[in-house]
C-alpha cells in the first residue's frame, strides 16, 4: 500500500493584512495571503522573479498570533498541508486549492531587519496572559544576573 504524503513549507511575503475571524464555536480562523517568487530566465536570458500566491489559514492561537504581530509586506515561513475545496456560487462551479498552516515562523522584523521582534498591531486585542515575563525572584536585584 503506498503512504500518502500532503506536506508543503513556503517561505514568502504576505499580500494583505491577516483576517482574523472568531466561530460561533468559539475558535479563531486567521485567514493570510503569501506571495512566493519563483526566479526564472526569460527568453533573453536574463533572471526574473515570477510570483506564486498562495491562500493560508491558520487556526487556534497561532492564528490569533499571526493576526496580532503580522502585516502586509512581512516575511513568515509556512509549514502545512494542502486542501481542495469546492462549492457553487451563482450556478458556477468552484474550487480552490490554499495551505493549512500547522506552523507559521515570523521572519526578519517590524522593520525588516534581523534580531528585532515584532510589535503588535494596534487594531488588534491584545492579551498577554500567555507571553507576560516570569516574574523575578523576591530580593532579586540587577546584581543577581550572571551575565
Amino acid at each position: 500500500m503506498a503512504v500518502n504524503i500532503n506536506r508543503v513549507i513556503i517561505t514568502g511575503n504576505l499580500t494583505r493584512d491577516p483576517e482574523l475571524r472568531t466561530l460561533p464555536s468559539g475558535n479563531a480562523v486567521c485567514k493570510l495571503g503569501v506571495a512566493v517568487n519563483a526566479r526564472r530566465k526569460n527568453a533573453s536570458g536574463e533572471w526574473e522573479d515570477k510570483p506564486n500566491y498562495f491562500d493560508v489559514t491558520v487556526w487556534g492561537a497561532q492564528g490569533e498570533n499571526a493576526a496580532r504581530f503580522l502585516t502586509k509586506g512581512r516575511p513568515v515561513a509556512i509549514d502545512g498541508r494542502l486542501e481542495w475545496s469546492q462549492w457553487e456560487t451563482e450556478g458556477q462551479k468552484r474550487q480552490k486549492v490554499e495551505i493549512i498552516a500547522e506552523s507559521v515562523q515570523f521572519l526578519g522584523g517590524r522593520d525588516e531587519s534581523a534580531g528585532s521582534s515584532p510589535a503588535p498591531r494596534g487594531d488588534v486585542p491584545i492579551d498577554d496572559g500567555d507571553f507576560a515575563p516570569p516574574a523575578a525572584p523576591s530580593g532579586a536585584g540587577d546584581e543577581d544576573i550572571p551575565f
